[in-house]
């Protein structure tokens, strides 16, 4: 099993705990391309030419669940 696998595992067993670095290095790996936030903004945009965006607030020390959930639903995970 390499490290993304068990990264994918650890982050759908537990969504609770997810750092915004984590779902930053899932989503590039899938193809996601970041566009960092401008003005004061916490949130990041991420897109994938033919798929939709998805945006996360990074957050300390952990993601809202609500959004790790949308990245896995998104990923069909």
């Amino acid at each position: 099993m390499s490290k993304l696998e068990k990264l994918l595992q650890r982050i759908k067993n537990n969504p609770k705990t997810v750092r915004f670095e984590e779902l930053d290095k899932v989503l590039r790996r899938e193809g996601y391309e970041p566009s960092q936030p401008r003005g004061g903004s916490s949130h990041y945009t991420y897109k994938k030419f033919g798929g939709r965006s998805i945006t996360i607030p990074r957050q300390l020390p952990y993601v809202n669940e609500c959004y790790v959930r949308d990245v896995l639903d998104t990923l069909g995970i």
